[in-house]
């Protein structure tokens, strides 16, 4: 049996849960997971991150790479197509999602999330590097229904986790969504959040933030 370690309130751990039951491959979760550099902690992660995964005695680290082994473990139901061309234009979207997209944008996850605060010179940066990975999502997406054509794949696990998270810390940051430059953008988000595999992980997820945010204030 799999098993997935990590938190709800985790993209990436998100990612790897709507690919699971996408996917429809049964699994066990600890949700209860977070990082951490403590030495009992990188002896199972050892950059310190989640998710994490077990599966036949093995641990696997990196969502990424653990939705690979389950495309290949768990090929019923592909996530990739078959077409190596296509394949690579799957990679290629979560790619620009993750690197330059969503990991520019958690620049002001301190500042829009959890109090902190962003300089003046962050918000131009990230602002200047956010406008180049808009600009070549809008070229690569193609939301014909889905964001690579006409099957749900990968990529589309990608983007339900961390365009959302994209979209609101633009708007509490600068006041607005940077992803208006993407009329179907909010089309595509909708759609995807009524898939159930989607709507139970993001049900999880505010479930989990809101017992975090309870929990904080005791």
């Amino acid at each position: 049996m799999i098993k997935v370690c990590g938190f709800r309130v985790s993209n990436y751990h998100n990612k790897v849960l709507i690919a699971l039951l996408e996917k429809g491959v049964a699994y066990e979760e600890d949700c209860n997971i977070k990082p951490s550099q403590k030495p009992e902690y990188l002896a199972l992660s050892p950059m310190g991150k989640v998710p994490f995964m077990e599966a036949g005695g093995t641990r696997l680290i990196e969502s990424g790479v653990i939705l690979e082994y389950l495309e290949d473990a768990y090929p019923q139901k592909p996530l990739l197509p078959k077409d190596p061309l296509a394949r690579a234009k799957v990679r290629e979207l979560v790619t620009v999602i993750e690197l330059h997209l969503e990991l520019v944008a958690r620049r002001l996850y301190p500042a829009a999330f959890f109090g902190g605060t962003s300089s003046d010179s962050t918000k131009q940066s990230v602002e200047k590097d956010l406008a180049k990975g808009v600009r070549t999502l809008k070229a690569l997406a193609k939301f014909s229904p889905f964001i690579a054509g006409a099957e749900f794949s990968l990529a589309d696990c990608a983007a339900a986790v961390h365009l959302p998270v994209v979209t609101l810390a633009t708007k509490i940051t600068y006041g607005r969504d940077f992803l208006e430059e993407l009329p179907q953008a909010k089309a595509y988000l909708k759609m995807l959040g009524e898939r159930p595999a989607i709507a139970k992980v993001n049900a999880d997820r505010r479930e989990a933030s809101e017992a975090a945010k309870a929990a904080a204030k005791t």
